[in-house]
């Protein structure tokens, strides 16, 4: 968990460097990486990019989309292999929903994307969409869920300058 904590902090950081944090060999850390890779743990490495300051002209929706509950699993999975959805979860609440997060060049091209290729799977009842009109935050969700962790102290502060 530790090894996992230090990916999702900085997935750069050398087997080495990892290794010296946690007070075992830089091998251990490679074999238990590379089983975690095996095992589906870690998924993939990526990058966080920042589409705005990168200069690109998208904008963010999400989608609320209420199903016959039969078709629910398989709109969802069709919602899976579109790339321009990024995210796809369920939700029981009064209805079946799914919920999906959607990347759009524009207004129209949002307007047609869910026109041509949401509204006809069959199985969707509704759909309601909300257009994200400001970020505050964007990240993986953390293994950690211990609030004391999740709080810097200052020599994690004084640790990570250090590092840089």
């Amino acid at each position: 968990m530790k090894i996992l904590e230090m990916l999702q902090e900085d997935a750069r950081q050398t087997y080495t460097t990892i290794g010296k944090r946690l007070g075992i060999a830089h091998s251990t850390v490679y074999d238990r990486i590379k089983r975690m890779e095996n095992y589906g743990i870690i998924k993939k490495y990526t990058t966080l990019i920042d589409t705005e300051k990168a200069g690109a002209k998208t904008i963010t929706a999400i989608m609320t989309i209420i199903t016959d509950p039969k078709e629910s699993e398989k709109v969802a999975e069709k919602l899976c292999k579109i790339p321009q959805v990024t995210e796809v979860y369920t939700s029981l609440s009064e209805e079946l929903q799914i919920i999906a997060k959607v990347t759009a060049e524009s207004q129209e091209s949002l307007h047609e994307f869910i026109a041509t290729t949401v509204a006809p799977l069959q199985g969707v009842l509704r759909i309601r969409t909300s257009i994200v009109t400001k970020k505050f935050k964007e990240t993986q969700p953390l293994i950690i869920n211990d609030p004391k962790k999740l709080t810097p102290t200052e020599n994690q502060n004084r640790r990570r300058e250090k590092q840089k």
